[in-house]
């Protein structure tokens, strides 16, 4: 009979996905991961069988948290899409200012997993693809309900302005990382925000 676990491995998860979303996933060392989860090595490698595997679930689960929110905000229909896409911007300007660490914004852990793993790492691409995706899904479809509206220029077709916003967001984050404050953030989703609107 296998032994019950004596810790909560939820928790657990959350502590390792906030190492990793701090350090990288080269930067952080298996006695990283003990620290941060309280766990031993052993207990580490039993639950989740490597550091690779832990950090996919770790970013699985960083991607759920952060999709419903977003998706939340962008699929509400009952709002007019440049609405949506303002609360979005300060959705992600808010996390910005959250998620710190030493003084700095820590950034997405999306982005940073962009940055470091996705032209080497297959199995962490697959699932960035995915969750990209998804996201552009939603942007293009909340642009698509502004462009029918009147709102948003249909000058471009909404696909490209979906990678166009998604790029933003995307530059927004590392910028934060980079020390800009919540003004120059504010600014650039303005900017953009501007640039989208019909004329």
């Amino acid at each position: 009979m296998a032994r019950p676990r004596t810790f909560d491995e939820e928790r657990a998860l959350d502590a390792a996905m906030r190492a990793f979303w701090v350090k990288g996933y080269e930067a952080t060392s298996t006695q990283d991961l003990c620290d941060a989860t309280g766990l031993g090595r052993s207990s580490i490698y039993n639950t989740f069988n490597s550091k690779h595997d832990l950090f996919r679930r770790a970013l699985a689960r960083y991607m759920d948290a952060m999709n419903t929110g977003q998706l939340d905000i962008l699929e509400d229909v009952q709002r007019p899409a440049t609405e949506r896409l303002r609360a979005l911007f300060t959705r992600v300007i808010d996390g910005e200012f959250e998620q710190r660490e030493n003084g700095h914004s820590i950034g997405c852990l999306t982005v940073n997993t962009t940055v470091e793993l996705a032209a080497r790492d297959a199995e962490a691409a697959a699932m960035l693809e995915r969750d990209l995706a998804k996201r552009l899904a939603a942007l293009g479809a909340a642009i698509r309900s502004g462009q029918r509206d009147g709102d948003i220029t249909a000058d471009r077709d909404a696909d490209t302005l979906a990678r166009y916003l998604n790029a933003v967001i995307g530059g927004m984050r590392v910028s934060a990382q980079g020390g800009a404050d919540r003004p120059a953030l504010e600014a650039i989703a303005e900017t953009a925000l501007d640039a989208l609107a019909a004329r």
